[in-house]
C-alpha cells in the first residue's frame, strides 16, 4: 500500500515546492535590494497569494472529480471532467487580474500597516505586474489537478522544474544585472508562470485529441458547484493567512520583513508536505469510485502516519535552520533576530502540520468540501479574539523584545493550526465522508 503513496508524493514534493522557491527566489534576490523591498514584497505576496490561493479547489475539486471517475473505469469522463476545469479557471482568472490591477494600490496600502510610502509604492508595482500571470496561475492549478487526478505527477514535476529554472534566472537577470528592483522580480516570476501553464496545456491537449475541447458552460456550471465549498473553506484559510500578516504589518516594517521571510519557509514547508496530502486526494478518490471502503478506511490512516513522520522530519530540519537560515535573505539585525524566533515556533509545530495537511488531502479527496468549509469558517471566528489579544498585548509585546512580536504572533498561528488539525481528525474517525455522492 505505501508503493502506491511514495509513488504519488515523490514527484508531487518536487512539483510544489516550486510555487514557494518561487517566492523564496523572489526573498533572496529582493533581499539584497533592503529592507523596504523585503517589506513590500511581503506585503504584496501576501495579496497576491489570497487573491489566487483562494481558488486553489480549481486543483482540489478536479483532482477528486478525476479520481472518482477513473475508478470507476471512465477514463474519457474523468479527463472531460478534468477540462471543464481548465475552462473555469480560465473563466475566473481574466477578471481576477483585472480587478488585482485596478486595486493594486488601495490594497498594497492596507497590507503594508506603518511600513511607509516607499513600502507602498513598491508593493503596488510588484503587484500591478504580477497581475498579468493570475491566469495562467489558475489554468495551471486546474491542469495539474487534472493530471493528477489521472495519477500522473511526473508531467507537473517536469514542466515545474524548469519552470523554476527559469523563473529564477530571469529574476536574478532583471533585478542585479538590470536593475529593475522589485518589478524585476515580478516580470521574471510572470514570464515563468505562462510558459508553465502553455507546457501544460499541451501536454493534456495531447491526452484528448478524441475528445470534445470546446467549452460548455452547463458542465462548467457544474465544476463551479461542486468546487464552491472548497471556495468557501479556502478564502476562510486565506483569510486566516491574510490577518496574521496585517497584524505583522502594525508591528512596524522590522516585524512585517521577517513575518516575511517566515512565511516563505512557512509555505515552503506546507507545499512539502501537501505532497503526502496530493497522493491522498488521489488514492482517496479512485478507491472510493471503486466503492472499496474498508480499503479506503486503511489507507487513510496509513496517509496520516506518513504526515506524522513527515511533519516531524520537517520540523527537526527547520529547528536546525532557524539561526543560519535568515541570513540568506537579510544582514539587518532586528530581522534576524525576529526570524529567527519564529521559526522556532514554526518547526515545534511541523509534526501537527502534517497530520493537518493530509487530513485535508483525504476529506477533499472523499469530495467533504461542505464539511470542510463549515469547519474552517468556524476555525476563523475563534482566531479573531486570539489576534484582538495580542493586539492589545502590543506595547507590552515591544517592549520585550525585538523579537516578542512575531514569535507571539507565530504562536497563535500554531494554536490554529493545532486546532484545525483536531476537527479534521475527528471527522476522519467516523464514515460519513466515505458515503458522499461526488460527480
Amino acid at each position: 500500500m505505501t508503493h502506491p503513496i511514495a509513488r504519488l508524493a515523490v514527484p508531487a514534493f518536487f512539483t510544489l515546492i516550486a510555487e514557494p522557491l518561487f517566492l523564496l527566489t523572489d526573498s533572496v534576490v529582493v533581499g539584497r535590494l533592503g529592507t523596504s523591498a523585503l517589506a513590500a514584497l511581503g506585503a504584496a505576496s501576501a495579496i497576491l497569494l489570497t487573491a489566487t490561493g483562494i481558488f486553489v479547489f480549481l486543483a482540489y475539486a478536479t483532482t477528486a472529480v478525476v479520481a472518482r471517475h477513473l475508478g470507476r473505469g471512465h477514463q474519457d469522463d474523468a479527463v472531460q471532467a478534468g477540462l471543464d476545469g481548465v475552462w473555469l479557471a480560465l473563466a475566473l482568472g481574466l477578471p481576477l487580474s483585472a480587478l488585482t490591477a485596478v486595486l493594486a494600490r488601495p490594497a498594497a496600502r492596507a497590507m503594508s500597516g506603518s511600513g511607509g510610502a516607499d513600502v507602498v509604492d513598491q508593493a503596488t508595482t510588484y503587484l500591478q505586474i504580477s497581475s498579468v500571470g493570475i491566469p495562467a496561475m489558475l489554468i495551471a492549478l486546474a491542469a495539474q489537478g487534472l493530471l493528477r487526478g489521472l495519477q500522473d505527477t511526473k508531467t507537473p514535476l517536469w514542466v515545474t522544474g524548469i519552470g523554476f529554472a527559469v523563473n529564477a534566472a530571469l529574476n536574478a537577470f532583471l533585478v542585479l544585472v538590470v536593475g529593475w528592483g522589485l518589478a524585476g522580480a515580478a516580470v521574471g516570476t510572470v514570464v515563468a508562470q505562462w510558459l508553465m501553464a502553455l507546457a501544460l496545456l499541451v501536454s493534456i491537449v495531447r491526452r484528448t485529441r478524441h475528445l470534445d475541447l470546446r467549452l460548455h458552460p452547463a458542465r462548467v456550471l457544474t465544476a463551479a458547484r461542486f468546487g464552491a465549498p472548497l471556495l468557501v473553506r479556502t478564502v476562510a484559510l486565506r483569510a486566516v493567512l491574510l490577518l496574521t500578516t496585517a497584524a505583522a504589518g502594525t508591528f512596524g516594517a522590522t516585524t512585517l520583513a521577517a513575518h516575511q521571510v517566515a512565511m516563505t519557509i512557512f509555505t515552503f514547508l506546507t507545499f512539502a508536505l501537501d505532497a503526502i496530502a496530493i497522493a491522498a486526494q488521489a488514492l482517496i478518490g479512485e478507491s472510493l469510485g471503486r466503492g472499496d471502503h474498508d480499503e479506503t478506511r486503511e489507507l487513510s490512516a496509513v496517509i496520516t502516519r506518513w504526515g506524522w513522520y513527515s511533519g516531524a522530519a520537517a520540523g527537526l530540519l527547520t529547528l536546525a535552520a532557524a539561526w543560519p537560515l535568515p541570513h540568506l535573505f537579510s544582514d539587518d539585525p532586528s530581522v534576524l533576530r525576529a526570524t529567527t524566533g519564529a521559526l522556532v515556533v514554526i518547526a515545534l509545530v511541523q509534526p501537527v502540520a502534517g497530520v493537518l495537511f493530509v487530513l485535508d488531502g483525504v476529506l477533499m479527496g472523499a469530495g467533504d468540501g461542505p464539511f470542510l468549509a463549515k469547519a474552517q469558517v468556524a476555525l476563523l471566528l475563534a482566531y479573531l479574539p486570539v489576534l484582538g489579544v495580542l493586539m492589545l498585548a502590543d506595547e507590552w509585546l515591544e517592549g520585550l523584545d525585538v523579537a516578542a512580536p512575531l514569535t507571539a504572533l507565530w504562536v497563535c498561528y500554531s494554536l490554529y493550526l493545532t486546532a484545525r488539525c483536531v476537527v479534521l481528525d475527528r471527522r476522519r474517525r467516523v464514515d460519513a465522508w466515505m458515503e458522499l455522492a461526488v460527480p
